[in-house]
């Protein structure tokens, strides 16, 4: 009786007497090893500034600008009409009788609400998703390629891209030592990829963009990558970003080609993230899926290589990030292995069943005989076109200050400019610990209250240096941005030169 007493009076006094079952040296070292810069150290400190100013602390900025994130409502972004309607008809079905709401929002609805259990979005759906939701994403995908076949089998509904991209990864990581697998991501990458690839202590397998040719992707890049890494992995998966992130480039048909025929040679299985895909700005540049591209090489390559494609709601003009939802199309998928597959998406029960008819509502959207055509189609142009002229202006402005490179912003929704740092304030970040790119950004957050993400979250070459900014603020307040920006580098280069 005396022991059990002192034990919990030793527990009342916050003293342990037994060392805790999860420690920073107990816990999964691999989770110890994944980095995630979207949302790292420069974040969690935007945060503190943003607590900081609420409680009357003198800066001198009175608002934190996020332009680290592809969160296009968090940056002012207005959400498409028509998807709100529905989504609120499905949430609230007694709206259905509100004569406010048009005829062809409340048919997307009854039909979402009628593949749900119970009528109602708050039940679990099918595993792989709801299957007349899949059958309509299969008919977006043929319509997108021309009319090449799509089967609604060959879909999987997701939480985001995110999700449907590692567990595709999870799936094909195995093998010990010189066997474990090899995955060929490009640099600069988004840092999902690394970060998945540390979580499943896979071999990540960094293959370079080419900065000076607008970050187009070389196949011969890919060899030197690939040969290399054959010395201590075995290489099975290519990874490619199109357009990219985060720099922007859009790859071109005879690009897409070429890594095609570099997979099969190879004996890679693709994953193609092409999220941004109507995210395409720039004179000559057009989005060709991978799919596409694929079953018009032939059926030496159609038959044969195996992939997946990644699409979401939460770029494009949709920008809905908050919903996760997305979708995956695979390829040539051993039939044994997509059981495999479907039981592992089952172990999750299902996507989140909101962001599923929102999905449904991105690959079926209004039709010209339908009323909400001209307000669809009018806010999608605009956002999209706004979004080219953010490109354009950011590209120009930031071209224009002495030590930051610039290239065209194509595609997505970020530009990932090369800065020229003086030797002393290289000196003066490793004196503090910190990466160059990192001090820089940290130095502009706390003197501008601009958040950027530093290019060596991303990867880049030895000796560069870079920061990902997103072009999704308000026109009037990207000009702010960038201004500050320009104003900050000036005197970031005076001071240290």
């Amino acid at each position: 009786t005396f022991q059990i007493t002192v034990q919990y009076q030793q527990a009342v006094n916050g003293v342990s007497c037994v060392s805790k079952v999860l420690t920073l040296d107990t816990m999964n070292p691999n989770v110890r090893r994944v980095e995630y810069a979207v949302r790292g150290p420069i974040v969690q400190r935007a945060v503190q500034i943003e607590r900081e100013l609420r409680e009357g602390v003198k800066k001198p900025f009175t608002e934190v600008i996020k332009a680290n994130i592809g969160d296009a409502h968090a940056m002012g972004q207005k959400p498409i009409t028509f998807f709100r309607q529905v989504l609120a008809l499905c949430s609230y079905p007694d709206l259905l009788e509100d004569n406010k709401f048009p005829e062809d929002a409340k048919k997307r609805a009854r039909r979402i609400l009628d593949a749900c259990g119970g009528h109602s979005i708050g039940a679990y759906s099918a595993s792989q998703g709801i299957e007349c939701i899949r059958q309509d994403v299969a008919r977006y995908i043929e319509r997108r390629d021309g009319g090449i076949p799509s089967s609604p089998d060959n879909i999987y509904l997701s939480t985001g891209a995110s999700d449907a991209i590692v567990t595709i990864l999870k799936l094909l990581v195995c093998g010990e030592g010189r066997d474990r697998t090899g995955v060929m991501i490009s640099i600069p990458q988004y840092p999902l990829y690394s970060a998945a690839l540390a979580d499943l202590a896979a071999v990540q397998i960094s293959y370079y963009l080419d900065e000076e040719n607008c970050w187009s992707l070389n196949v011969e890049e890919l060899r030197r990558a690939l040969k290399e890494a054959k010395q201590y992995c075995k290489p099975r998966v290519l990874c490619i970003i199109n357009p990219g992130n985060p720099t922007g480039q859009v790859q071109s048909r005879q690009c897409i080609e070429d890594v095609i025929r570099f997979a099969k040679e190879e004996h890679l299985f693709l994953m193609a993230d092409e999220v941004y895909q109507d995210n395409v700005y720039a004179d000559g540049c057009k989005f060709h899926s991978f799919k596409k591209v694929l079953f018009e090489m032939g059926p030496e390559f159609s038959s044969t290589v195996e992939m997946a494609s990644f699409h979401s709601t939460s770029k494009c003009y949709m920008g809905e990030c908050g919903f996760r939802g997305g979708y995956m199309e695979v390829i040539n998928m051993d039939p044994q292995v997509k059981a495999q597959l479907t039981k592992l998406v089952s172990v999750r029960l299902c996507p989140p069943v909101p962001g599923q008819a929102l999905l449904e509502l991105v690959v079926n959207p209004p039709q010209p005989d339908e009323p909400s055509y001209s307000t669809f189609m009018k806010e999608r142009t605009a956002v999209l076109a706004a979004l080219g002229e953010k490109a354009r202006l950011t590209e120009e402005t930031f071209n224009s200050v002495p030590g930051i490179t610039c290239n065209p912003v194509q595609g997505a929704m970020y530009t990932f400019p090369c800065i020229s740092l003086p030797q002393k304030a290289i000196d003066k970040a490793k004196e503090e610990g910190l990466i160059p790119d990192m001090f820089y950004c940290m130095k502009l957050l706390e003197e501008e209250g601009i958040c950027l993400v530093p290019g060596s979250g991303f990867g880049q070459k030895e000796g560069t240096f870079h920061f990902r900014m997103t072009i999704l603020p308000p026109t009037e307040k990207l000009k702010v941005v960038l201004q500050k920006i320009r104003d900050f580098h000036l005197r970031f280069t005076q001071e240290f030169s």
